[in-house]
């Protein structure tokens, strides 16, 4: 059966397609079967993302690894029994089609609370959230007081990946393994950088989730999107020098992937 990986959270602008892409790229340059969903059926970052690396692939002829990206199938609402929602049965028969000729099904959800995304959190058996190293964005887990430095309670996004857990357990179902992701991290000594750090920590041991490392604000994402490349795509290209900036980047994405510790992924790029 195909791993779930979800990567989720309720607030736009985190860098979620970013990482839902870069994490699909990796697992299938690496020669795992990937397919995708986006879940946000607005505006669809992540399906405008893979759409654009199709395109770009076969305008230049470069043979790079693609994902496949796959749409809901559609539902008759006369089938449903009362109370049945049509969305639920839209997510779960795409994932029954492609869990048994994929190794791995990446979910992209949308920057807000749906009735898709919360079930896909349900699904997810490693959920991975990108957070931007602000405590405006920290609020989205946990209230704090003014100084940041104590943790008021959980936030809402955090109550619905409480809610995903109680009912993969109830149905039996492995325990999600919820990694958060910084980023854009300062490279400077700041002491918002140091308060966010603690106060992640802290809250990571109450409600327990993994902390792993993210991307730091590059330009380099900003020019790959329109082409649908990748970190791992530059050299084959054409970009035989990478700047140091690149370089490290792909570091950055060689740590994240090292740090989710998907099962039967080797890290070697």
């Amino acid at each position: 059966m195909a791993h779930i990986i979800v990567v989720g959270n309720e607030k736009g602008g985190a860098g979620k397609s970013t990482v839902s892409m870069h994490v699909a790229s990796a697992l299938a340059r690496l020669g795992h079967k990937v397919a995708a969903l986006d879940l946000d059926l607005r505006q669809r970052s992540m399906g405008r993302y893979v759409e654009n690396r199709a395109a770009y692939i076969k305008e230049s002829g470069v043979d790079l690894p693609q994902i496949r990206l796959h749409a809901l199938p559609e539902i008759d609402p006369a089938t449903l029994n009362p109370g049945e929602n049509v969305y639920d049965h839209r997510l779960s028969a795409a994932i029954s089609g492609l869990e048994g000729d994929n190794d791995f099904i990446l979910i992209d959800c949308p920057g807000s609370h749906t009735r898709l995304s919360q079930v896909a959190h349900s699904l997810a058996d490693t959920l991975i959230t990108p957070l931007n190293d602000s405590f405006i964005d920290f609020d989205l887990l946990a209230r704090t007081d003014p100084n940041g430095e104590k943790i008021l309670g959980p936030s809402v996004y955090s109550e619905m990946v409480w809610n995903a857990r109680q009912l993969r357990a109830q149905a039996g179902l492995k325990p999600i393994d919820w990694v958060v992701i910084r980023n854009r991290v300062g490279t400077q000594r700041m002491v918002n950088k140091e308060k966010m750090e603690r106060a992640v920590k802290m809250l990571s041991n109450r409600i327990g989730f993994r902390v792993a490392p993210g991307f730091s604000e590059r330009v380099i994402f900003r020019e790959l999107f329109p082409r649908g490349l990748t970190l791992l795509d530059l050299k084959d290209v054409g970009v035989r020098q990478l700047n140091i900036s690149n370089i490290a980047a792909r570091q950055e994405l060689r740590d994240m992937m090292k740090s989710l510790n998907l099962p039967g992924v080797t890290v070697k790029f």
